[in-house]
């Protein structure tokens, strides 16, 4: 494994460095090192070794196509493997677990009526017995409807049942795999950076068990990481335009050409409209998705100013507001919106909705009433749920506290039942197996996040805020901008009723974060033989100790049956109980 991630040797600095570059030399900071500007706009991918390869006997031909294959075939191998851990007894528990009693009834309802409905009291018993005890009363729910229905299509094809209700949430965390692969492998110009990153996410336990679980925010964690990759092609692909235009020296290499950088549009930028699309369908899942908006338009913005610095811009800041700024916007906010309304369609489409007559009648002597009337009964509804939302403090067992997320400090349990010996696990169930361990036995679906893992990732955010401050590291702020995104607007809610399986949408920034420091313990190019081995042998320790953390902790994701001495062994900490 080649790392593509640090290069500190320190650059030639200038004698006496001024202004807040010279300030920050007393803390350590580093100016970027000087490179060809055409690498410095749209970094290569370095050629991939053949060596392995040819080692297996292929030819020397063979073996270089193989390599390059590697550049998807790596990453699909991964999400192979994530796809097998999440699809393997699905339907496992057989039961309605923690919040599924919600999304899985309020996905089929979508299917039937088009908008959410009431259910009966025994609905959740009814249903695992094989009925579809279907009401058509309008039910007052509190999140859009897009991650319902994407439920539903599994609820389409499998019917109501917990395979059913799963099926998408598995297939779109297997995605979410792939996608940090390729993330990975544009982020560091490293397939094996990138399908270590992926190969992290396929055994974080959060994600896996929230892959296996009908709730919303697996969903929402998704296309928040596909906006992140389209803007990431985007940036490249907008750096490759300017690298095209600017003039090249006698030596060969690009001059930087401030008439360029300051007058050249950028074109029609389909990834970023693509990022708009995902970012409305996040929000059209749950409104925190509004949060990560804000801050990746901004990011995009911002890399649109160093792209054009780096061409030679004069003043690129008031560049990137005369010419990108505006362009940006629309390409995010207005899409993302219409995206939002379009995931309402069954509601708009149906006259049952809750709330959809409402300017007909409460809201009939609106001042808005030059407004389309259903708009304005979306706001109304809108805004009543935004009064739930922060009106939500009563307490629960499995609430936690923000700042105790990254370190996994309060996991929620889904599904629990235990038994003693000879005793059925579920009491109520008389062809529930038996208990056949003497010291007694337990079932339990705990959404924890790895272990080993998320303590290393909070390492690695140490390590890239310091690439980023200190070394000027543009791939280490994006990270931090994703994650910063999607922790920190819960800091501000400390009253509300808040859980730990919301920090899900964090698992692919945190696993990319220890991708980016395993680059680090490899060692920049140049590095010794020893420094070499010393790095290999470290991180080939780690990623083993987090693969076996997952597997020591698997029946706990997955509902195994286990001892009660085994289910103790792995509450590491008195808060897991």
């Amino acid at each position: 494994m080649s790392s593509q991630t640090v290069t500190d040797a320190p650059p030639e600095q200038p004698e006496h460095p001024t202004g807040w570059a010279g300030r920050l030399r007393a803390f350590g900071y580093l100016p970027s090192r000087a490179a060809d500007l055409r690498e410095r706009l749209v970094p290569s991918h370095p050629e991939p070794g053949s060596w392995m390869w040819r080692y297996l006997g292929f030819s020397a031909s063979g073996a270089a196509r193989l390599a390059r294959a590697m550049a998807w075939g790596g990453p699909l191998l991964v999400a192979l493997l994530a796809g097998v851990l999440r699809f393997v007894n699905l339907g496992s528990p057989d039961a309605v677990i923690f919040d599924e009693t919600y999304y899985a009834k309020d996905a089929w309802s979508l299917l039937h009526h088009g908008y959410e409905t009431d259910w009966s009291d025994k609905a959740d018993e009814q249903i695992i017995e094989g009925a579809t005890p279907l009401g058509d009363t309008a039910a007052y729910v509190v999140h859009p409807p897009a991650g319902k229905w994407a439920i539903a299509v599994g609820e389409w094809f499998f019917g109501l049942t917990p395979f059913g209700w799963r099926f998408m949430v598995a297939l779109l965390g297997t995605l979410s795999v792939l996608m940090v692969c390729r993330i990975g492998r544009r982020l560091f110009r490293s397939t094996a950076l990138g399908c270590l990153a992926g190969l992290l996410l396929a055994v974080d336990g959060l994600h896996f068990v929230m892959s296996r679980t009908a709730l919303l925010d697996l969903v929402l964690m998704f296309w928040l990481l596909a906006a992140f990759g389209c803007l990431l092609i985007d940036r490249d692909a907008a750096r490759a335009r300017l690298a095209a235009a600017l003039p090249t020296g006698p030596d060969g290499l690009l001059r930087s050409d401030p008439s360029v950088a300051e007058r050249l549009g950028l074109g029609p930028r389909p990834w970023r409209l693509a990022a708009g699309v995902c970012l409305g369908l996040a929000c059209a899942t749950k409104w925190n998705g509004l949060y990560v908006l804000a801050a990746f338009g901004l990011m995009a913005v911002l890399w649109d100013m160093g792209a054009r610095r780096s061409a030679g811009a004069r003043a690129p800041f008031r560049t990137v507001l005369r010419r990108d700024a505006f362009p940006a916007f629309t390409s995010l906010v207005p899409v993302a919106l219409v995206t939002y309304l379009v995931s309402w369609v069954g509601w708009f489409a149906t006259s049952g909705g809750y709330y959809r007559n409402w300017h007909h009648e409460a809201g009939a002597d609106s001042s808005w009433s030059w407004v389309p009337g259903p708009l304005r009964s979306l706001w109304h509804y809108t805004f009543e749920v935004y009064d739930f939302h922060v009106a939500l403090t009563s307490s629960h067992p499995y609430e936690s506290n923000p700042f105790t997320w990254l370190v996994a400090a309060r996991p929620v349990t889904y599904y629990y039942v235990s038994a003693d010996h000879g005793q059925p696990l579920v009491e109520s169930d008389p062809e529930s197996p038996v208990c056949g361990y003497t010291g007694g036995c337990v079932r339990e679906v705990l959404a924890l996040g790895t272990p080993l893992l998320w303590w290393t990732a909070c390492v690695a955010l140490a390590y890239a805020l310091w690439r980023w401050l200190l070394r000027r590291d543009w791939r280490a702020g994006a990270l931090l901008c994703a994650v910063a995104a999607g922790y920190l607007p819960w800091l501000l809610y400390q009253e509300r009723t808040i859980f730990y399986f919301y920090a899900v949408v964090l698992s692919p920034f945190l696993c990319l974060a220890v991708a980016f420091l395993v680059g680090a313990l490899l060692g920049p190019p140049g590095s010794s033989e020893r420094r070499r081995v010393i790095g290999i042998v470290t991180v080939g320790v780690l990623v083993l100790l987090i693969v076996w953390n997952f597997i020591y902790f698997y029946p706990i994701y997955t509902g195994e049956e286990i001892t009660r001495e085994g289910w103790r062994a792995r509450m590491w900490l008195p808060t897991w109980i």
